[in-house]
């Protein structure tokens, strides 16, 4: 039965400003929120590189643009932002429909709007609750903040707070409906670290929708002890999390041929327990005198045994609960010996656990392999490459 999401509704709560004006989803979008907020009010636009339809309707705050210099550097919504000088907070509310799951993301893109070239800091706020501190890099870079939740009440809040390092802004802030079955914890909300294609070349590219039908933004990863395999052939992505196609069809594997996939990991808070995702499907059609049978380590310890890929099919490996931080971890996808190939990673995710005071209702938790049935008795640790 196919989802119906509640008509959405977006306000500014800032001073005396209060508007509620609908924010329309498009039939090829459906759910989708997309507020260029640097945007003149009361007017759309659809981005020629996505096709999504951006709208706002905000005339509080103060409408800017980034310099030229940068601007064509972006996609159109993060050309442009608002900043707000004016109050310690200043919020967004969008209606939404509680129960279900949606990822949340803030951006933005300083630009040098304001001719000071003095990037801010700033907090962003879920409701009452800190999601995360914006600390830009510099003028031209894009910082994505992204929350999965499931929010307890028909709205949200998402606001921004002067901490007293530089005036608070938003460039763009987008809401997207995700499978509840999608990204089970068991009651915290995630807040994304990275998602990586894995399965690039050197010559790395991101994806979005319409590649992905959430819109998740996937960037390109290349280790020089990988190589790529690739397919053509159309996999079927039909799990809950709806890992894209283009993303599925290249996988990283080693270069050498008896070697493993090793992944470091170092957390952007080293506090904060995290949940990990790795996506992967079989691109080569294998001979009957050929097997791919891999098992994965964390820190040298069993994380997932047995796994075996049906070829085009997609399976989706995940913690089912959060994992302990504390510092650099190192995932290893190894190949068993009776293995004639080396293990492959289409795609993986790393989200940082965010405790909210609104109370979360448990999920059950599953996940997708196959089992093999290895001997209790195999020793789990990767085998040296020769």
């Amino acid at each position: 039965m196919s989802q119906t999401f509640k008509p959405f509704l977006l306000q500014l709560l800032g001073g005396f400003a209060l508007m509620l004006l609908p924010v329309h989803a498009r039939d090829d979008q459906p759910g989708f929120i997309s507020i260029d907020c640097g945007l003149a009010g009361n007017s759309s636009y659809t981005e020629n590189t996505t096709g999504i339809n951006y709208e706002t309707f905000i005339d509080t705050g103060e409408r800017k643009s980034i310099w030229p210099e940068y601007s064509n550097r972006y996609q159109q919504p993060y050309t442009s932002l608002r900043s707000f000088p004016e109050g310690k907070r200043n919020c967004y509310e969008i209606n939404v429909t509680d129960g279900y799951k949606y990822l949340i993301r803030s951006s933005f893109v300083y630009g040098n709007y304001d001719g000071q070239n003095k990037v801010p800091e700033f907090n962003l706020h879920l409701g009452a609750n800190l999601w995360s501190s914006v600390k830009l890099e510099s003028a031209s870079t894009i910082t994505h903040k992204e929350l999965i939740h499931v929010p307890r009440r028909n709205y949200i809040h998402v606001c921004l707070v002067n901490t007293g390092s530089g005036v608070p802004f938003i460039s763009a802030l987008e809401i997207r409906p995700l499978l509840n079955g999608s990204y089970v914890t068991k009651g915290e909300s995630l807040a994304l670290d990275i998602r990586f294609d894995t399965g690039q070349n050197a010559n790395l590219t991101s994806y979005r929708f319409p590649y992905d039908a959430f819109d998740r933004i996937w960037n390109g990863y290349y280790d020089n002890d990988w190589t790529q395999l690739i397919t053509t052939s159309t996999i079927d992505n039909s799990n809950d999390f709806r890992p894209p196609e283009i993303v599925l069809s290249t996988a990283a594997t080693p270069k050498n041929k008896n070697g493993s996939l090793e992944i470091r990991w170092l957390p952007s808070d080293n506090v904060t327990e995290y949940y990990v995702y790795m996506h992967f499907s079989e691109v080569e059609k294998l001979p009957g005198n050929q097997s791919r049978q891999m098992y994965i380590n964390r820190d040298g310890e069993l994380f997932r045994s047995s796994l075996v890929l049906e070829y085009l099919s997609t399976w989706t490996i995940y913690s089912t609960e959060a994992q302990s931080s504390g510092g650099q971890y190192n995932f290893s996808i190894c190949k068993f010996e009776n293995s004639t190939l080396p293990p492959i990673l289409n795609a993986i995710e790393f989200y940082m656990v965010k405790e909210f005071l609104e109370s979360e209702t448990n999920q059950a938790d599953v996940y997708a392999i196959k089992d093999i049935n290895p001997q209790e008795s195999y020793p789990w640790t990767c085998p040296q490459a020769d």
